[in-house]
């Protein structure tokens, strides 16, 4: 039998302990900016669903659950398309404190839109959140008023976010490197993610 390689396992970003902690961060500071007030979370499908579900349950007082699904990838594209916006499970925003959740900011084109739509239904006031932010990547003139980490520009996945419907489940964030993303577009599986990745990559800021 020939002799194979083993592949280097994915690049560790962010270890579940260290996203926990990120998101004890955030809820601390939505807290302390809300003064109380009831709050809509506004999640951003379907790459925030797991940061949503942790970060409720550090809030206090009403909390509201709103939803709306924005894509601007397509299958395994790793580069942006046309950017389409559902708003349809939204509750009414009129008069209410809103925070827009989303995984991750890029090019801050999804999550400007959607700033402008949610203000023009009347609420009172909408802020951001997102869990991750790649540097060097934004295209527009915005920055989210939370922000669990700052991240190269590298393409990631686990704690929710996907790459061609996969790995979202992984508790950890973990980078792409070219060679499976190359291999995803040519049909052939990349090694395995869901195995305890070794490597952790240099130069990222701790918690």
């Amino acid at each position: 039998m020939k002799f194979r390689p083993a592949r280097t396992p994915m690049h560790v970003l962010l270890t579940a302990a260290e996203i926990g902690a990120g998101i004890d961060r955030l809820a601390a500071a939505v807290r302390d900016a809300g003064g109380g007030r009831p709050l809509t979370i506004v999640a951003v499908l379907t790459g925030s669903i797991v940061v949503v579900a942790d970060l409720i349950r550090r809030l206090e007082g009403p909390i509201r659950l709103g939803m709306v699904w924005a894509s601007s990838y397509r299958g395994a594209a790793t580069t942006p398309g046309g950017l389409e916006l559902h708003l349809d499970q939204l509750p009414d925003l009129t008069g209410h404190e809103v925070l827009v959740v989303d995984d991750i900011f890029d090019s801050g084109r999804t999550l400007q839109a959607l700033l402008g739509e949610l203000r023009g239904r009347g609420a009172d006031r909408v802020r951001s959140l997102v869990l991750l932010r790649k540097r060097g990547r934004a295209e527009v003139g915005i920055e989210p008023d939370f922000v669990g980490f700052d991240i190269p520009d590298l393409f990631v996945v686990g704690y929710g976010l996907d790459f061609d419907g996969g790995w979202r489940h992984l508790p950890h964030i973990a980078a792409l490197d070219p060679e499976d993303i190359a291999a995803i577009r040519a049909g052939r599986p990349p090694h395995d993610a869901a195995h305890v990745p070794t490597t952790r990559l240099a130069g990222l800021p701790r918690p």
